[in-house]
């Protein structure tokens, strides 16, 4: 625990993500077409630079301590084509980084496509333009086609946190080694791996990773200074109890601290009715219905045996926000429930998203955040 105390002060230099504040924010898939959400209404996000670049820069204005995207490689098909168009995550956050002050920027990496002296590399280069700012997302991948566009086997789920133990490892000395070293793993061999400069960011940029099953949840645990939980219920006391077996696994099998995040999904009305109405609008009248089936299958979803109408909800919050735990209502209700994510729930953080992605988040600048700030959440 000492020493990972030591690393959070380190960071704390340069990095928000380490900053004192109750609750900390982030921006999700701002670098895909459709953003968050799969539905025909007029008015999502299209991504182009400019739109992208905004959207960070929006962010960092309000000190967002995080801008983290989806590594996609292909859509989902669909009357939208969900998140087909986007930005690769390297070089977006390469882009950004040298257009932002304040804010993490995350790289988010299928570790399958991406050799680790290469991820070490331009990983410390970002860190390096963002002035300690770097975070790498570390992701073992689920998506078959994705994988199999790279001519590459798809491992299956054990082995995929196998090599993630290898690749990472690989990657932190690098960034930690002054001299060379050879590695002699099962998955990966480095003959003199060397890397200069090193990052910025001491000991070596934050990680974080989305492990959900058993395996997953010991390698968060283990290897990440972030665990990003997705809230398969929203029922608070699950969620509560999903988030502390995250920090008491960290706790008692590795003796380390670690932060939880999960991501949201926000619609905000001048009354709780027009944000209802809004998100029906959206979700079940123009939701990409067919597109969110293809993503459950792609998934594996629909091999599990869910109730029909556990399986519709399911679909439901992939529209309206890639399944995150849904922030509806006014103003205040949108504070009050961020108060709860909080205090009941214990979240470090939660990433942002909304159907229309710029005016969704320039309202809740000007009308929400200094509720937030009232509360004592920032």
């Amino acid at each position: 625990m000492a020493s990972d105390r030591k690393i959070e002060e380190l960071r704390r230099k340069t990095n928000p993500l380490f900053n004192d504040r109750k609750l900390k924010l982030g921006t999700f898939c701002t670098n895909l077409d459709y953003g968050c959400a799969m539905s025909t209404i007029d008015g999502t996000l299209r991504i182009s630079w400019p739109n992208t670049l905004k959207l960070a820069r929006i962010a960092d204005e309000m000190e967002f301590e995080a801008i983290v995207p989806v590594a996609r490689w292909r859509g989902f098909g669909g009357k939208i084509n969900f998140n087909g168009a986007g930005f690769e995550t390297y070089s977006w956050a390469a882009g950004l980084a040298a257009a932002t002050r304040y804010s993490t920027i995350f790289a988010t990496s299928h570790l399958t496509t991406m050799h680790p002296v290469m991820a070490a590399k331009q990983g410390m280069t970002i860190d390096h333009i963002t002035g300690g700012r770097f975070a790498l997302n570390v992701v073992t991948g689920w998506n078959r086609p994705e994988i199999e566009m790279f001519g590459i086997d798809f491992p299956d789920h054990d082995t995929r946190y196998d090599i993630a133990v290898e690749w990472l490892d690989i990657i932190k000395r690098l960034w930690t080694q002054e001299e060379e070293f050879d590695f002699d793993g099962k998955y990966y061999k480095i003959k003199k791996g060397f890397l200069q400069p090193k990052p910025i960011q001491k000991p070596y940029p934050a990680i974080m990773n989305a492990g959900g099953s058993p395996k997953g949840r010991h390698y968060a645990a283990k290897y990440a200074d972030m665990a990003f939980v997705n809230m398969d219920s929203h029922d608070l006391d699950a969620c509560a109890a999903r988030v502390a077996s995250y920090r008491d696994l960290a706790r008692q099998e590795c003796g380390r601290d670690i932060q939880v995040w999960t991501n949201t999904y926000v619609v905000q009305g001048e009354t709780e009715k027009e944000a209802k109405d809004f998100v029906r609008e959206y979700i079940d009248e123009k939701g990409d219905w067919e597109g969110a089936e293809n993503l459950v299958n792609t998934m594996g979803l629909n091999a599990l045996t869910f109730p029909p109408e556990v399986m519709q909800e399911m679909k439901r919050h992939f529209i309206g926000g890639w399944a995150g735990f849904p922030i509806v209502g006014t103003k205040e209700q949108i504070v009050d429930t961020m108060l709860t994510l909080s205090n009941k729930v214990g979240l470090d953080g939660i990433l942002l998203a909304w159907a229309r992605y710029e005016p969704g988040i320039l309202e809740f600048r000007e009308k929400t955040l200094p509720l937030v700030k009232q509360a004592g959440l920032r």
